[in-house]
């Protein structure tokens, strides 16, 4: 695909993956929870990332997922596999059979945990970028280690380069596009000022998996009350570690099974009726699954 025209969209999706109660991946939502995507007009996913715990499959589960993704829904969503790595071997073989199933864009981290220098982390990254177009993920409060400025502008001369998932704040993300490096913000809570006041290209969103169409208009239209009556839905989703709250909300709304995988738990009951009470602001038509269950502790599965 076109990276120009990667570029010329604004919303992505960190798909959330559902799992069945004996642990594998739910299909069924799966579909689901794509299709309802579509209907609120997201223009492309994120497969296997943070969000749709990458971290917590298998190789098999992960590659599965972004086949599966291409084969129903290419011709409706760009496809982007979550298929970087702390480990450079790993990183280039996932990314290799992410292309080999026709996946239109890979989503590379910088080494995790085992942190390497600058010249390091360029390395690491063009060595799976050669394959096709990427994008760059900087995430410093996950990964430990910032990209610097000087390293990304390094690795944005690769002409598979599409842009940067950048978490590191709309300063960064106004100075990048101010130098021709396009930026989506990873941050749900700032998305809204770095589209209209930084002019960035757009958000890779978790909220938009529980609202997907006003998280459309909101990257559309220069809407500040949207804006302000989404913010203590943000504040929610991120008071404790992603994808845990979302897992819970989902759960909640009736479009995923109540089944989450270890180590993640599901959020406490005054957490959960915290959401409850954020939901109401909302219309049913607008929120994913467009129930309001009050599940109890004992509704929730947790398995490994």
């Amino acid at each position: 695909m076109d990276i120009d025209h990667i570029r010329s969209k604004s919303l992505f999706t960190a798909i959330k993956t559902p799992f069945n109660c004996d642990g594998s991946i739910d299909w069924g939502r799966y579909d689901f929870l794509v299709e309802q995507q579509i209907r609120g007009g997201v223009d492309g996913l994120i497969v296997g990332g943070t969000t749709g715990e990458g971290h917590l499959l298998d190789w098999e589960e992960h590659l599965m997922l972004i086949s599966h993704t291409v084969n129903r829904y290419s011709d409706q969503l760009i496809v982007v596999g979550n298929t970087g790595s702390n480990n450079t071997r790993e990183a280039v073989k996932a990314t290799q059979y992410g292309f080999a199933a026709g996946m239109h864009a890979a989503l590379l981290i910088n080494p995790y945990y085992g942190k390497t220098t600058q010249a390091g982390v360029i390395q690491h990254i063009q060595a799976a970028l050669h394959l096709g177009p990427a994008f760059i993920y900087n995430v410093p409060g996950r990964t430990g280690q910032d990209i610097e400025i000087d390293t990304m502008k390094a690795i944005a001369e690769h002409s598979n380069f599409i842009g940067v998932k950048e978490c590191a704040g709309n300063q960064r993300i106004d100075d990048y596009e101010k130098a021709g490096i396009a930026c989506w913000s990873g941050n749900d809570d700032q998305c809204f000022a770095a589209r209209h006041q930084h002019h960035c290209h757009g958000v890779i969103s978790v909220t938009s998996n529980l609202v997907p169409g006003l998280m459309r208009q909101l990257m559309n239209e220069n809407t500040p009350d949207l804006n302000d009556r989404l913010s203590d839905l943000y504040q929610w989703l991120f008071d404790s570690p992603n994808p845990q709250p979302l897992n819970t909300a989902l759960a909640m709304t009736g479009a995923i099974k109540p089944v989450v995988r270890l180590p993640y738990l599901p959020l406490s009951k005054e957490k959960r009726r915290a959401l409850s009470h954020i939901l109401e602001k909302f219309k049913r038509d607008d929120v994913v699954g467009q129930q309001w269950i009050d599940l109890k502790d004992s509704d929730f599965k947790s398995v490994i």
